[in-house]
């Protein structure tokens, strides 16, 4: 039996949003559950420290996953080091800014969609093409919010975005399933990062209220009371990438200490 803690020992990942928050935690989580690892991101300093950080069995390239070139050139440098991919995370993500449906740019849309539900079908497609479907296995995990459960006030682009990207997934399974690939979808409420807590002050300042005032507003009506740790997120990745989860696949599921619940 596979040490579980080992669980991903010779697996390939790919993690695209990995210089900072949860897609670097993530990285350093799969590096010690056996895998190697492929940590992309726009901004080559930050993800190649990520990669460092992450320990051996990591590197770090920088990429912009909305440019199909570039998302190819990452597929080619994980098979050139690799030979092969196993998992892939779809985690980059941009919150874009705050406006109401009446307020609402082109511009701001546009650059949303591309990163939060353009970004995992380019990235999906190469990998699927490429290496899994010949293989017939792979996990590819992306990666929504439970805002696109629920809406969220001056969210439009970035709900329908992260709603849209639940159903790519279904697809998704539902296409390379006969070939051994699963796909799903993580969904995690608030997580404790920097971005996280940024729009959290940017929020409270907004109610002329503490920060500490608002986040205990904003946690009253969780059952559990907490809010995620970019650990948590990454502890079901690992459940989801791994072949412990071999037999779920189209499932969009919620870590969130409770806040959706959907039964």
């Amino acid at each position: 039996m596979t040490d579980r803690n080992r669980r991903l020992e010779g697996k390939i990942a790919i993690i695209t949003g990995a210089s900072k928050g949860t897609g670097a935690v993530m990285g350093r989580q799969f590096v010690e559950a056996g895998a190697k690892v492929l940590m992309v991101a726009r901004r080559e300093p930050e993800v190649l420290q990520a990669a460092r950080a992450a320990g051996e069995g990591a590197i770090g390239m920088a990429v912009d996953v909305t440019d199909e070139l570039q998302v190819a050139a990452m597929v080619d440098r994980a098979l050139n080091e690799f030979g092969q991919v196993d998992i892939l995370l779809n985690n980059a993500v941009i919150p874009g800014q705050d406006l109401h449906v009446w307020e609402q740019t082109l511009e701001n849309w546009n650059a949303v969609f591309a990163i939060c539900i353009t970004a995992p079908m380019l990235a999906s497609r190469e990998v699927l093409r490429r290496t899994m479907m010949e293989r017939k296995t792979g996990s590819i995990v992306n990666f929504s919010s439970t805002a696109g459960w629920t809406g969220m006030p001056r969210k439009s682009h970035y709900v329908a975005s992260k709603a849209g990207l639940r159903a790519l997934t279904t697809v998704i399974a539902t296409e390379a399933g006969p070939y051994g690939v699963r796909c799903n979808c993580l969904v995690p409420g608030g997580i404790e990062t920097d971005l996280w807590t940024n729009w959290g002050k940017r929020m409270a300042g907004e109610q002329g209220i503490s920060f500490e005032e608002w986040k205990e507003r904003a946690l009253h009506d969780v059952p559990l009371r907490k809010i995620s740790q970019p650990e948590d997120i990454g502890n079901l990745a690992l459940f989801l990438a791994s072949d412990e989860s071999r037999t779920i696949t189209g499932q969009s599921i919620n870590c969130d200490a409770g806040s959706i619940m959907i039964g």
